[in-house]
């Protein structure tokens, strides 16, 4: 919902310091994910500081993308690298917040986790298997950036719990709306 809203919203603002990084838009990528790598090894025992180093890797996550298209480095190889560490980051934030909570004797909570985890790889995957029919679907209230923030604001609040039955509902909800959207877009284009 954000990236269809807003897209490259951060381009314009960033690109001064953009155009200071000397990295390389995968350097960046990297850097996130191992931001986020230490996020995860937190949030087994500290969901605050956790958050907190979520929330960082994200700032890469954006930064990185930003980099790439305004110093013109953009590559598919990059898209490619930047959507597999997307995937293993969602995967490793959610286990690591259900770990805590099995710490926590907390099961309801874990397989709250779970169903968000697949709900997220769900929304990823009829993305992309929407583009391999030919068809674009940056489309849904519950994307990346939004799980992000929230599995963030959750940690950081202590109110994790509440924010994984948002994510769940949110993120299977995401899956249908791309499903009928994906299907009429296709029908229409049948009828025309």
């Amino acid at each position: 919902m954000i990236g269809e809203k807003f897209g490259h919203v951060f381009d314009r603002p960033l690109k001064k310091v953009a155009g200071m990084i000397t990295l390389a838009p995968n350097t960046l990528t990297v850097t996130g994910f191992v931001i986020t790598m230490a996020a995860c090894y937190a949030l087994v025992s500290n969901l605050y500081i956790g958050g907190i180093l979520v929330l960082l890797g994200g700032v890469f996550d954006i930064l990185d993308g930003v980099v790439a298209r305004v110093n013109h480095k953009t590559s598919r190889f990059g898209a490619f690298l930047d959507s597999v560490l997307d995937r293993y980051s969602d995967a490793l934030i959610l286990l690591a917040v259900a770990w805590n909570l099995a710490n926590q004797r907390n099961y309801p909570g874990v397989a709250l986790c779970l169903l968000t985890m697949v709900g997220a790889f769900l929304i990823s995957y009829s993305r992309a298997r929407a583009e391999g029919l030919g068809e674009s679907c940056n489309y849904g209230l519950m994307e990346r950036p939004e799980r992000i923030v929230l599995i963030s604001i959750g940690a950081i609040s202590g109110y994790i719990i509440p924010v994984l039955w948002i994510l769940v509902i949110l993120t299977h909800v995401t899956v249908v709306q791309r499903i009928y959207f994906v299907w009429r877009t296709m029908y229409e284009k049948k009828n025309d």
